[in-house]
């Protein structure tokens, strides 16, 4: 059964950092453009940072930029990301999810990725 698996997250102050994983089981990770969402209560899930297959220009949505880092570890078929200077409005549930495209784009659309972690809970607070 395709699985992503996701792990880190947990409740830090401002200005802290956390780094999630997101491991495959059964299927290589390597070959697909891999996503990171997050979603707060009442709101729609928000496209965050997204790595292509090849690792080539990645994707941050602006309020993570300069902040948050993704990174895929080919030989542990995980992708991560380390999230740094978070700051409260970075609190949510955050989601891994597999692209069934080769690129990135804007991460507009939730529909274009077609499997997903099990979320996450990031607590920015102090």
């Amino acid at each position: 059964q395709v699985q992503l698996v996701q792990s880190g997250g947990g409740l830090v102050q401002p200005g802290g950092s956390l780094r999630l994983s997101c491991v495959a089981s059964q299927f290589t990770l390597n070959y697909y453009t891999v996503g990171w969402f997050r979603q707060t209560p009442g709101k729609e899930r928000e496209g965050v940072s997204c790595i292509s297959n090849s690792g080539e220009s990645p994707y941050y949505t602006d309020s993570v930029k300069g902040r948050f880092t993704i990174s895929r570890d080919h030989a542990k078929n995980t992708v991560y990301l380390q999230m740094n200077s978070l700051k409260p409005e970075d609190t949510a549930t955050y989601f891994c999810a597999r692209s069934i495209y080769t690129t990135c784009g804007t991460m507009q659309r939730t529909a274009e990725y077609d499997s997903w972690g099990q979320g996450t809970e990031v607590t920015v607070s102090s």
